[in-house]
């Protein structure tokens, strides 16, 4: 997808109602088709990161709306009462009245062949549908396709679209990341984390099996960093992985284990009474009224198929495997044997621990959406109760009322994770690499699992740790990882960030400056008004975040001091001496010098 505009109609956050931001303008569409993350930047509270929430916040309505697996105690009770809007309700949400545009690429049969041919030849770059999902206080949200007349007949297919229609011009996955403590931007994706373990739950009880979740929002925190780093090891091409591995030194992953629990009983029939003895421990797995949490991950020994599961998949490329059969706990231990390379350490074969997962998993996307069903069943001990007040509020910090397991009371985890990195003696551990580190692979790692969907992507100041070296590198190796193809995907990446060297290799039409004026509170992003891409560091602090200066405030009250000393009449050569002693190299220090000097005047 491709965004173009998005009006808020009503509040948000710090965005005032009539809040309007443009992103792909008519004179900048040939381009839609390049790399063009959008640059949102800003000083702290300017309301960049408000954007994203929005854009969350919206997708998370529009995607409830049309979901199929609805968890008990979602919906709002009753009709909707403009006061009265506790639970989930079309009619409302925050924000609560919107206009949002984008581009999205249509595909084959939803559009009249001759008809397209004759609009636009053989060019499917411009099978194109313009959507626009508009909303309007306390009513539900209407999507149309705009320019269908171009594709189809406008009387047999009017441009409103209905349920089964719009689904098809929804973004493929919103994925969520912030390298903080954003709450606001989680709090969309964690209640459709609990919408995928309930999904999960119910197809359990009804026995109608299970392949992936419904919901296409996913939140990549910290919990993820494991699976995504794994995943991409395993699955991806060591061409595109190199630039991210050789900035950290990253030279091969040797072992990790996962540890997979199959002794939590989940009752037939969700009653009060049964989910107390569950919790209770009273309810036995082999009673016929309970099922074993992971029974749909694993093969059923009385259905005869061929087809592997989740977990019989994992235990293909173990390894090694022990089940602790009084415990009920599988161990799954994964070594991986090195590449081959010839004597210019070229890559001549992969391993065979990466052949068996790519024997056992069509891609990288199958395994991470293992990883991802696994690690959801870790919310199986939030009761009934507090899910539903978890669907139904609208509390920026509901998600602290949730309890974390410890370790070994987790469905799945992973563990004795190592990898070999340059610089080290002996091997480490994953969590002994730095924040810096972590964040480096997480963040580029998520861009490269989703890289061939049509996702949109809401990364909030994902280089806050990077080294100034990396945050020079970031655009140019997230731009390595997405490379592909025309006419395949249109990905959305929007960034909010402090960094100047990130906005350097942005293009001016995709930066968008967040301003908020000190009384009237009222935000405004436009664009910057210069050249960017390339523009020095000093030149984008001055321009965008408006420091003048080129050195700490510390420093610089001691120039003003030395500048003071000056004009009291202190000795010159005395002066710069002291200077040249006290202070490092910079801008200030040498327009000081030269003022003492008399080369500058005042």
């Amino acid at each position: 997808m491709k965004l173009l505009r998005l009006k808020l109609n009503t509040d948000f956050r710090s965005l005032q109602a009539g809040f309007e931001v443009h992103f792909l303008r008519d004179f900048d569409k040939a381009k839609m088709w390049d790399f063009m993350p959008y640059c949102l930047v800003g000083r702290n509270g300017s309301g960049k990161s408000n954007i994203l929430e929005a854009l969350a916040a919206i997708f998370y309505h529009i995607e409830c709306i049309y979901l199929t697996n609805k968890p008990e105690g979602f919906d709002g009770e009753g009709e909707f009462n403009k006061v009265h809007t506790e639970g989930f309700f079309a009619e409302y949400c925050t924000p609560n009245s919107f206009e949002l545009e984008y581009f999205f690429p249509v595909e084959e049969g939803l559009y009249n062949p001759s008809l397209t041919k004759k609009n636009f030849g053989d060019n499917k770059e411009k099978y194109i549908a313009h959507i626009s999902i508009e909303k309007t206080k306390n009513k539900s949200p209407i999507v149309k396709w705009l320019n269908r007349h171009e594709f189809a007949d406008a009387i047999e297919a009017p441009i409103e679209l209905n349920r089964v229609a719009a689904k098809k011009f929804l973004p493929e996955f919103v994925l969520g990341y912030s390298s903080g403590e954003n709450e606001i931007l989680s709090l969309p994706f964690f209640k459709m984390r609990f919408i995928h373990y309930d999904e999960y739950e119910d197809a359990l009880r009804n026995e109608t099996g299970y392949s992936q979740p419904e919901g296409r929002l996913v939140y990549l925190d910290n919990q993820y960093s494991q699976a995504v780093f794994l995943t991409n090891y395993l699955m991806q091409d060591e061409a595109i992985l190199s630039p991210i591995y050789q900035a950290i030194g990253i030279k091969a992953i040797k072992q990790f284990r996962i540890i997979i629990r199959q002794d939590v009983p989940i009752a037939k029939f969700r009653t009060e009474e049964n989910i107390t003895a569950l919790r209770a421990d009273e309810l036995e797995i082999d009673n016929k009224d309970v099922f074993e949490l992971t029974y749909n991950l694993k093969k059923r020994p009385e259905v005869q198929t061929s087809e592997l599961k989740a977990i019989d998949k994992l235990k293909q490329c173990a390894t090694s495997q022990l089940f602790d059969a009084e415990n009920k706990v599988l161990y799954l231990d994964y070594f991986i044997d090195p590449d081959k390379r010839n004597e210019k350490g070229e890559l001549i074969e992969i391993s065979e621990m990466k052949k068996a997962f790519q024997g056992n998993f069509e891609d990288a996307f199958e395994l991470f959406r293992t990883f991802q069903t696994l690690l959801s069943l870790n919310l199986y001990e939030v009761d009934i109760k507090l899910k539903q007040d978890l669907y139904r509020s609208g509390s920026l910090y509901v998600n602290e009322t949730v309890p974390t397991l410890p370790s070994d009371k987790r469905i799945m985890r992973f563990k004795d994770f190592t990898i070999e990195k340059q610089g080290t003696r002996d091997d480490i551990l994953s969590k002994s690499l730095s924040d810096g580190e972590h964040q480096y692979l997480h963040a580029l790692g998520i861009c490269l699992l989703f890289k061939d969907t049509n996702s949109l992507f809401l990364l909030d100041e994902p280089e806050t740790h990077f080294n100034p070296d990396w945050r020079a590198k970031f655009i140019s190796t997230l731009r390595d990882c997405l490379a592909q193809p025309r006419q395949k995907n249109m990905r959305e990446l929007l960034i909010t960030s402090h960094s100047p060297f990130i906005i350097s290799d942005s293009h001016e039409e995709n930066v968008l400056v967040f301003k908020k004026d000190d009384e009237t509170r009222v935000v405004t992003a436009e664009r910057p008004g210069f050249n960017t891409f390339g523009a020095s560091v000093n030149q984008i602090t001055i321009d965008i975040f408006e420091r003048v200066d080129t050195i700490g405030d510390l420093a610089n009250s001691e120039i003003t001091s030395y500048e003071t000393r000056f004009k009291e009449g202190e000795n010159p050569e005395i002066l710069i001496k002291e200077i040249n002693s006290r202070l490092g190299d910079s801008v200030e220090k040498t327009i000081l010098i030269n003022r003492i000097k008399g080369f500058i005047k005042d």
